[in-house]
């Protein structure tokens, strides 16, 4: 503006308001579409990829530059108009050209760094979140171990065990092995922040033959898990986690059969878990510390792309849904880097 201003004087002006208009329109529209642009321009996921991310933000250029343009061109004439003036300007052709070729100049710049700003921002974010999610899967561990060794939950294993071994040496051998691969599963773990879901399965399913012992006839459990989603990373437990809140929440409190179905979905950008059953209902409690520490450490590993959602089905029971990003596996050490 300031530059504008000398110019403007040096050649002769006599108008100071003239070349503020012409810089402060040109600011002030520019930045408003740029406003407008922010969702775009601050797209984490797009960012990633950045030829996708260059690809959406030129996508959109040809039309900025001629609402830049008009708008800009229309402010001046109708201000002019108002203080009794006539702008005048070369032919909209010329206008058009010197116009979009300035704009492209300054908008190129522009998006090289706010590219490199924002990536910068990304990376600080994505490592802050790494380091909570460290704190956050120690915590879940800790927690973890204590549910599976608490007290009622290792008697009845037990007792449950103990009655087999007069009934059915086979299944109370059954039991005991699925015990020890829960425990030893839990012990093995402890220093993984997420595992392939072909192995959260197999700990899931121990847990669940397990528990399907206990409660003989009053749960059957079917498995839909597309075979592209075995090699996607989940935090660990969480599949656990969420077959344990149902049987809390559903089984132990019924003594009629339950059915419980687990679906591992892919899509083409994320990923579907979902644990469901017949006949539960949603309570005011079944956001348990369990599920809660479940959400931060989603919200550490993954941030915005991965949610857990509760709900009610129309047809009765009870949904729990965890959506997923498709990536590669997350390592201890690329968290405490940021890197996923």
């Amino acid at each position: 503006l300031v530059i504008e201003v000398q110019d403007y004087q040096r050649d002769g002006g006599q108008y100071l308001w003239q070349p503020i208009l012409w810089q402060l329109s040109s600011a002030s529209v520019i930045s408003l579409i740029l406003y407008f642009m922010t969702p775009i321009l601050r797209d984490e996921r797009l960012m990633r990829t950045p030829g996708r991310w260059l690809a959406r933000v030129l996508m959109w250029h040809p039309l900025i530059c001629v609402v830049f343009i008009v708008t800009i061109y229309a402010i001046r004439h109708a201000v002019y108009a108002a203080m009794g003036h006539q702008y005048n300007h070369e032919p909209w052709g010329n206008v058009f050209f010197y116009e979009t070729v300035k704009l492209s100049l300054f908008l190129g710049l522009f998006y090289f760094i706010f590219f490199g700003v924002q990536s910068y921002l990304f990376l600080v974010d994505e490592r802050e979140r790494a380091a909570q999610a460290q704190q956050l899967i120690q915590q879940a561990q800790l927690q973890s171990l204590t549910q599976q060794m608490q007290p009622h939950f290792l008697f009845n294993a037990l007792n449950t065990i103990s009655s087999l071994m007069y009934s059915d040496i086979k299944a109370a051998d059954n039991a005991i092995s699925r015990l020890a691969e829960l425990l030893r599963a839990s012990m093995d773990l402890h220093q993984q922040l997420t595992v392939s879901l072909e192995r959260e399965l197999e700990v899931a399913k121990a847990y669940t033959q397990l528990m399907s012992l206990r409660f003989v006839d009053r749960v059957e459990i079917s498995w839909h898990i597309a075979p592209e989603c075995l090699v996607l990373p989940v935090p660990v437990m969480l599949l656990q986690t969420l077959v344990e809140n149902t049987f809390k929440h559903t089984v132990e409190r019924r003594s009629a059969l339950t059915k419980i179905e687990v679906y591992a979905v892919c899509y083409e950008h994320d990923w579907r878990l979902i644990v469901q059953d017949d006949v539960g209902q949603l309570r005011q409690d079944t956001a348990g510390i369990g599920l809660q520490n479940l959400r931060q450490r989603l919200a550490s590993l993954f941030g915005a792309d991965a949610s857990l959602q509760i709900t009610q089905r129309a047809d009765g029971g009870v949904c729990t849904e965890v959506r997923l990003p498709k990536m590669l596996m997350l390592s201890v050490g690329e968290a405490s880097m940021g890197r996923a």
